[in-house]
């Protein structure tokens, strides 16, 4: 599939019935060089986790805090052949579990979690996962950013996960700052042009994970160095 077309023009936007100024209008060219630039060298970008279905996807994410992706997947290959749905996980049982996910971090509390989040969505949801954010956060173990995640992944939604990458990231090139995760969800929200939402934060953990490390960036080989404004580059 080709890599979704940028906006016309980013400067010609109206604010507030006005036109942006020239440094938002910069801004704005800006960061839309930085995601044009992303999506054609991955136009299709996947997430790590691996999954089955929406439930075994929610069950990855909610393990994967504080974890791993290649940690977690290690782990579920087995659990996921053998409960793949809301009744099969719950009839697995919690020290069940906990045990087939001991190598994760925080194993015990995660398998309480994902027990309890069965039980919810076989009593409340009819056994399948809810396409809605506040249905989402209500359940057990289910954060801001798993819900986020969930939402984008299983119903395309255009929404930005924050992680411990896209936050750095995020506030290192910079794109949009901020102290903590939503501060900045909300921020990339207002700046990222629409064409590129629904990708966006795949590209960013991306390019946090493997170029834009947390101690040493390989600014060498990033693909956006000239865009961008770290001063710190490894150059």
């Amino acid at each position: 599939m080709a890599p979704a077309k940028p906006l016309k023009s980013p400067s010609v936007q109206r604010v507030g019935g006005r036109r942006p100024g020239p440094r938002a209008a910069a801004q704005a060219a800006r960061v839309e060089a930085i995601f044009a630039r992303l999506a054609a060298l991955n136009p299709q970008p996947r997430g790590e986790l691996e999954y089955l279905n929406h439930f075994t996807l929610l069950v990855a994410v909610v393990l994967s805090a504080q974890a791993t992706d290649a940690g977690v997947n290690k782990a579920t290959r087995g659990l996921f052949a053998m409960a793949d749905e809301p009744r099969k996980m719950a009839a697995l049982g919690e020290a069940a579990l906990a045990e087939k996910i001991r190598t994760i971090g925080l194993f015990r509390t995660k398998a309480k979690n994902v027990i309890a989040l069965s039980e919810a969505l076989l009593r409340d949801h009819g056994g399948q996962v809810p396409a809605r954010f506040e249905s989402l956060r209500a359940l057990p173990g289910v954060g801001r950013k798993t819900a986020n995640v969930v939402l984008n992944i299983a119903f395309g939604e255009p929404r930005i996960a924050v992680d411990t990458h896209v936050f750095r990231v995020s506030n290192r090139i910079p794109i949009a700052r901020g102290k903590n995760p939503e501060a900045v969800e909300r921020g990339l929200m207002r700046v990222v042009p629409p064409a590129y939402l629904t990708h966006a934060h795949h590209w960013l953990i991306l390019h946090g994970r493997y170029i834009c490390k947390a101690r040493a960036p390989l600014c060498k080989i990033c693909p956006i160095v000239d865009l961008c404004r770290f001063e710190a580059k490894t150059l």
